[in-house]
């Protein structure tokens, strides 16, 4: 018999959630993706792009439960949350060696 989208079993599609956040305002829309499916496509499923200004998903870096992981070749499991990370404002290493300049300059 020959193989064909009709007669192919029903796909089982996963919950995920897709969570962004910004100081104003946070979301977490839940998706249903294939098993197995990246982060960034189910991003991108989830439409979170419409709810806030400025997400780039194609550059943005993505962590699942808050570990980064790269998101066009992690795979998904069902009820993994992805998370969409903001570009860093400021280089951490550059706040810490002020503080403690200025710790040090204070004593």
């Amino acid at each position: 018999m020959l193989k064909t989208p009709e007669n192919d079993p029903p796909t089982q599609l996963i919950t995920v959630e897709v969570a962004y956040a910004t100081p104003e305002k946070q979301k977490i829309i839940a998706v249903e993706v294939e098993p197995g499916c990246p982060p960034l496509q189910a991003a991108q499923q989830s439409g979170i792009e419409r709810e806030f200004e400025g997400i780039d998903l194609d550059a943005a870096k993505m962590g699942v439960f808050g570990k980064a992981v790269d998101p066009r070749t992690y795979r998904l499991q069902a009820g993994e949350r992805v998370e969409i990370y903001r570009p860093l404002l400021i280089d951490p290493k550059a706040v810490r060696k002020a503080r403690a300049e200025k710790a040090r300059a204070e004593t």
